[in-house]
C-alpha cells in the first residue's frame, strides 16, 4: 500500500510533467493581414490549438517585407502568415525560408503553393485589383466610369484618381508589376508617367483608396475587389469595375523563417493554415482561396475575375521588385502621402 506522504509528492510531480508538456508556446508570427481580421485569426486557430500564444506583428506588405530582409541574419519572426507570395519569394530567394510541406497540401490549387519540394511557402487566398468608383461623386463631376486601365489617363479625371504606392502596399505592386507584364516594360512606364498626371495621392494601404471612394473623399480608387464589394454591401455607392485589359492578382501566403527555435509550433500553424477550417476563415474577407471547391459567393463581387486574372509570373515579380521599386519612387513618390 502507498503511503500518502508517498502519494502526494508523486501527484505533484506528475501534475508539473503535465503542466510542461502543454505548457504555452508563443509564436512571433508577422503579417499584413488587414489589423480588423486578426482577433478572429487567432481566435479561431486556438480553437484548435490552444496551447500556442500568437503574438502579432502587424504592418503593410512592403514594411513587412523590409522589415524580414533588415532581420534577415538576426531573425525575429518565427512564421510569416499572411504576406504576399510576392514578397515570400524575395526571402526565399535569400535563404531565410524553412521549407516543410504540410499536412494536406495536396488538396490545394497548384498555382498556390511555392514549386519547390518540399515548398517554401503555401498559399492561403488571393486578392485581385479592381477599380472602385463613386458613382454619386462621378455624377455630380459629370465624370463617366472608366472601363480600362488606359481610361484612367482621360484628362477628365485629372486629380480624381488615389492607388496604393507598391513600395508599401502589396496591392499597389501587383497593379505596377501586372502593367508592366500586360504592356511591356516600356510602354509600361509610360502609362504610370500618364497615370501619375491624374493621381491625387498614393496611399500606403491597398484598402484606403476605395475606402476613400466609398466615402466620396475621391471618385475612382484603385484597390482590390473584394473592399469594393464590402463597401458596396455597406450601402456605399460605388461601382466595382474589372479593367478590359485584365487584373493583376497576388496570393496571401504562409511559410516558416529559417532558424526558428519553435520549429514544431510553427508547422503546427502552417499545417492548420491550410485547412477547410482555416478557408472558411479566409472566406469571410477573400472571395477566391487556395483550396478549390470551399469559397461561398461574395455579394456584390464582380463577375468575370477569374477569366480576367492575368497569367502572372510571379518569380519575374519577385526578381525584379526592388529594381520596379526604386523606379517606381525615382518618378512618382512625390505625391504619396505622409507615412505614420
Amino acid at each position: 500500500m502507498i503511503k500518502a506522504k508517498t502519494l502526494v509528492p508523486a501527484l505533484a510531480a506528475a501534475a508539473m510533467l503535465s503542466g510542461a508538456a502543454y505548457a504555452e508556446t508563443e509564436l512571433t508570427v508577422y503579417t499584413a493581414v488587414e489589423a480588423e481580421d486578426l482577433a478572429r485569426y487567432a481566435e479561431t486557430f486556438n480553437q484548435d490549438h490552444p496551447d500556442i500564444k500568437i503574438n502579432w506583428v502587424r504592418d503593410s506588405t512592403g514594411v513587412i517585407t523590409a522589415k524580414l530582409l533588415a532581420e534577415k541574419n538576426n531573425p525575429q519572426a518565427d512564421v510569416v502568415w499572411g504576406l504576399a507570395a510576392t514578397s515570400l519569394l524575395v526571402l526565399k530567394t535569400e535563404g531565410m525560408l524553412e521549407p516543410y510541406a504540410p499536412s494536406g497540401l495536396d488538396a490545394l490549387d497548384p498555382r498556390f503553393r511555392d514549386a519547390d519540394n518540399p515548398p517554401s511557402w503555401v498559399g492561403m487566398d488571393a486578392w485581385v485589383a479592381a477599380i472602385c468608383f463613386n458613382t454619386v461623386e462621378g455624377e455630380k463631376l459629370g465624370l463617366t466610369a472608366p472601363t480600362s486601365w488606359a481610361d484612367l489617363t482621360k484628362p477628365e479625371y485629372a486629380g480624381h484618381v488615389v492607388m496604393p504606392n507598391p513600395a508599401s502596399s502589396g496591392t499597389g505592386f501587383l497593379d505596377v508589376s501586372s502593367w508592366l507584364q500586360m504592356f511591356g516594360e516600356e510602354k509600361g512606364w509610360e502609362y504610370m508617367d500618364a497615370l501619375h498626371a491624374n493621381i491625387g495621392a498614393y496611399t500606403h494601404s491597398g484598402s484606403k483608396p476605395c475606402k476613400m471612394a466609398a466615402a466620396g473623399e475621391t471618385v475612382i480608387g484603385v484597390s482590390f475587389a473584394f473592399r469594393g464589394a464590402k463597401s458596396k454591401a455597406e450601402g456605399a455607392p460605388i461601382d466595382i469595375i474589372v479593367p478590359s485589359e485584365g487584373i493583376g492578382w497576388d496570393m496571401e501566403s504562409t511559410a516558416i523563417v529559417a532558424g526558428t527555435a519553435n520549429a514544431e509550433a510553427a508547422q503546427t500553424l502552417v499545417d492548420w493554415s491550410i485547412t477547410p477550417k482555416a478557408m472558411e476563415m479566409y472566406n469571410v474577407g477573400y472571395a477566391v482561396v487556395a483550396i478549390p471547391g470551399i469559397a461561398k459567393p461574395v455579394e456584390f463581387f464582380p463577375e468575370g475575375i477569374t477569366e480576367a486574372m492575368i497569367d502572372n509570373d510571379f518569380e519575374w515579380a519577385a526578381n525584379n521588385r526592388s529594381a520596379i521599386l526604386e523606379e517606381w519612387t525615382k518618378r512618382y513618390d512625390t505625391k504619396s502621402e505622409p507615412k505614420g
